[in-house]
């Protein structure tokens, strides 16, 4: 199914194939395609249809250099530790798939972000019940 923002189907096609290289990534995101693990996003498909990698350090300015790519910019801001995918490279899911791997790798050994719990409780008014006392 094709996001509503435009993008087109032939990019989200590449974009699935790319990520069926690697067992165990999901792409989420109904209006913007991703990937993340822990929390940590690690891939997404832009409204343009570009795709971002977050790749470590030394990695990053390799590929920049070697596929003559930039840093990812969105809505304005410059995001340090993704980098735009040429469209060339991302019709190429071959030598675009080890590049996904070292992302996939550099966050998933990122510390998790903690999850945020829903307040609920067991019972039913138990937080009424809890308000009252402390009130006392």
């Amino acid at each position: 199914m094709a996001p509503k923002n435009g993008i087109s189907e032939k990019a989200l096609a590449l974009y699935d194939e790319l990520l069926a290289t690697q067992p165990g990534i999901e792409r989420k995101g109904a209006s913007m395609p991703y990937t993340s693990i822990h929390g940590h996003m690690f891939s997404f498909l832009s409204p343009a249809g570009v795709l971002g990698l977050r790749l470590p350090d030394e990695a990053r300015a390799a590929f920049i250099a070697k596929h003559r790519s930039k840093l990812c910019e969105q809505h304005g801001a410059v995001l340090k530790e993704y980098v735009e995918v040429p469209a060339r490279l991302l019709r190429d899911t071959a030598t675009l798939a080890p590049h996904l791997a070292a992302s996939y790798a550099y966050v998933s050994a990122l510390k998790p972000k903690p999850t945020k719990a829903p307040a609920t409780s067991a019972k039913p008014g138990a937080k009424k019940a809890a308000a009252k006392r402390t009130k006392r």
